[in-house]
Formats: structure tokens, sequence, C-alpha cells
């Protein structure tokens, strides 16, 4: 594995590349795109933004594949997800909140939510492609350039500091995830058709 990630960084942004887009795909690698492009970033900081952007180029194209996957396999696929007790949670959380649950772990560095599961969610019930990378190609714009320009900015200092400061961020995404998640359920409640009164119903009342 070692052997591996120094030839990653030995290629520079594209490395950054190709690992998003394993990432991306499906294939287990907690936060390894984040760690890599912010090492790229410190080390040679005028690919910083490159890096980025291609990192979100790879997390496209591998979402793109993962999306189609879970589509295509629609109830199985999602059986798989969602069979557990906390994936049976999830589940009933993206039918609650839609999308808000995509973006949030696909915006945040610190894994507080799945975001596999949720995007499993979205291409087993067909959620429409261009909402889907929308709200995913917003989220990690800010994210990996967020994180490379600190990477070009702190240089090594860059690792310290986020973890000095996690619980910060750990806050942060918090609250973020508590006022998103309040804003969907407002708009899903202003939505929803009112409850229309069988004649009976509006005798008795």
């Amino acid at each position: 594995m070692r052997h591996f990630l120094d030839i990653l960084k030995a290629w520079g942004p594209f490395g950054v590349f190709g690992l998003s887009v394993v990432e991306s795909l499906g294939i287990p690698n907690p936060g390894g795109t984040d760690f890599l492009l912010l090492y790229i970033a410190a080390v040679q900081p005028k690919n910083a933004m490159l890096s980025a952007a291609l990192a979100v180029l790879g997390s496209l194209l591998g979402s793109i594949f993962f999306y189609e996957v879970t589509r295509k396999g629609g109830d199985a696929l999602l059986y798989r997800y969602t069979s557990t007790g906390s994936g049976q949670r999830f589940r009933h959380w993206f039918q609650r909140y839609g999308l808000i649950t995509v973006f949030i772990p696909a915006l945040l560095p610190i894994p507080i939510l799945p975001y596999k599961v949720f995007a499993a969610c979205a291409g087993a019930m067909a959620v429409s492609r261009i909402r889907f990378f929308a709200v995913l190609c917003s989220a990690r714009t800010v994210r990996y350039f967020a994180l490379a320009y600190l990477g070009a900015s702190l240089g090594e200092n860059a690792g310290p500091w986020l973890k000095a400061h996690l619980w910060h961020l750990l806050g942060l995404a918090v609250v973020l995830s508590v006022t998103l998640g309040w804003w969907a359920r407002r708009m899903n409640q202003a939505t929803e058709p009112p409850e229309v009164l069988s004649p009976e119903a509006e005798r008795v009342s």
C-alpha cells in the first residue's frame, strides 16, 4: 500500500485524479484523496488548483459508474447497502431529506455520514442524474479547492492545522447538517399537498 501511495505522490496532480476515481467507484479508501491532495498542494503549490480540479473531475467520473450500477441494480443493490439497522436508518433519512444527505458527506472531509450509502439510494431510487451530479459537483468543488488552498497556503503545517482544528470542523459539520436538515423538512412540508377531506368528514366537521 505504501508503494502504491508513493507512486501516486510521484504522479502529482494525476495521482490525485486516479485516486479520486478509485475512491468514487465505491472501493473503500476513506479520506485518501483528501490527504493526497493536501500533500501535493503542500509540496507543489503551483499545482494546487490543478490537483483540486482533477480531484473533482475524477470524483465525478467514478461516481458516474457507481450511480449507473446502483441505478440498474435497483432494489437488490440498495438492500446490500441498507440491510443493516443503521443502513435502514440512512435509507429513511434519504427518503426524508433527499439529496442533502448526499451533499453533506460529499462536502465534508470529516466522515460523519456515509456518502456511499446515500449515493446508492440516489441511484437505486432513480433520482435525476442532473440533480445528483449538480449536487455532487458543487460539494466536491468546495471541498477539494478549500483543501488545495489550505495545503498551498500552510505547506507542511496543513495536516497539523487540520488535526488541531478537528473539533471546530466537527462542530461546523453538525451545525451544517442540522441547518440543512431543518431546511429540507420545511421545504418538504411546503410542497406537500393539502389534505382533502371526504364529504362525510366535512359533514362531521
